[in-house]
């Protein structure tokens, strides 16, 4: 929202002539003012309208302004929107405190100071346009930070790829001129330097692998989630001697849109390396089901648990890779969860059946 543009201000008083007061002294925040008779029309108004800022007069016939008021709170709309009573009868404490109890953010009393109602109404405009501005500073930095991480994955995609084709095959052709020359060489300390060198290449082109594999493994593209994880887990066991379990269901796991299957991959990923850094865990629970209300993400280990702050996601206390976890999560649309299992560390990621915005490797590639 710039700084310019008019914000929507509801007055509500079943007496005109207050009304055409109030549009008066309001008039010189130079905002858009409506006016409505009564808690009906002004129900009807704030259907097709968003508003900034209420200003309800507390004695109205039929439906009064306490409880019209609370019909306000109940619409998610409006959980935030200022509104400030105006009441032409003394105001008690048990009135303020109704009053805030049915979501008003102040009071303003009859007769009405135009310098007073002009400044408290001017300062709920002005945070309503502040909250404004941070929801769309944080709406554009969500969509930053979900395209970095679309871009970062297809990156990972084309190193896996240039290691593979290019350096993974280098390396092969090496080995295969080194096992040339054992086979044409006469001299046995040639044959021991060759075959030395040939188990060097050989430990070479596995590494290349293994850090082809772990930057994007070529099985997720090419059959599937459950199958990528299933080689990944093995992998992992072997590296980490931490004893891994993978359960997933159904047995025959569906195929998943392109960026639902990696972000579900490297969520798993980054919970298991967190295991292996930090846990001391000797035992790990992955746990991927299919189900009617989407896909569940379970890692658990035995180890010694988070701090409660961690587990809190408390801004200060998540890391990158928690929080990258989460960014995945929220992306798609998904819960993401943290809890201390007793012994060990539960994560829990429930992503719903719309799976939020999808794109496919192709797509990824074109805006990369």
């Amino acid at each position: 929202m710039s700084a310019k543009e008019k914000v929507n201000i509801l007055l509500v008083d079943d007496q005109p002539g207050k009304l055409l007061s109030y549009d008066v002294i309001l008039r010189e925040l130079d905002e858009n003012l409506v006016k409505a008779t009564s808690a009906r029309e002004a129900l009807g108004m704030l259907l097709r309208m968003d508003f900034a800022v209420v200003l309800l007069d507390v004695s109205m016939p039929e439906i009064d302004g306490f409880e019209l008021a609370r019909m306000i709170r109940q619409h998610p709309r409006f959980h935030k929107t200022a509104i400030i009573f105006v009441s032409a009868l003394l105001v008690t404490d048990v009135d303020r405190l109704k009053g805030y109890e049915m979501g008003g953010a102040d009071y303003i009393s009859v007769p009405v100071v135009p310098e007073l109602l002009r400044a408290k109404v001017g300062v709920f405009v002005e945070l309503h346009r502040k909250a404004k501005e941070m929801d769309d500073l944080n709406a554009q930095l969500q969509q930053v930070s979900s395209r970095l991480m679309r871009v970062q994955d297809e990156e990972r995609r084309r190193i896996a790829r240039e290691l593979h084709d290019g350096l993974g095959q280098e390396l092969s052709a090496i080995k295969m001129m080194l096992a040339r020359i054992v086979e044409e060489s006469s001299a046995p300390s040639k044959d021991n330097l060759a075959l030395e060198g040939t188990d060097l290449v050989d430990r070479a082109i596995q590494q290349v692998r293994t850090m082809s594999y772990l930057l994007h493994p070529p099985l997720l593209d090419e059959v599937g989630l459950a199958s990528a994880l299933r080689c990944y887990l093995d992998g992992v066991t072997k590296r980490s001697r931490i004893d891994i379990s993978l359960d997933i269901q159904p047995r025959q796991f569906p195929r998943l849109p392109g960026n639902v299957e990696t972000a579900i991959f490297r969520i798993i990923q980054e919970a298991l390396t967190n295991v292996f850094r930090h846990s001391k865990a000797s035992k790990s629970w992955v746990v991927l089901s299919h189900e009617e209300k989407g896909v569940v993400v379970m890692v658990r280990d035995d180890g010694k648990g988070l701090p409660e702050e961690v587990v809190e996601l408390r801004t200060d206390s998540v890391g990158v890779g928690l929080e990258g976890m989460r960014q995945r999560s929220k992306e798609l649309g998904g819960q993401f969860r943290l809890s201390n299992a007793n012994p060990g560390t539960l994560l829990e990621v429930i992503i719903p059946r719309d799976y939020g915005p999808v794109t496919t490797s192709a797509q990824v590639s074109a805006m990369s």
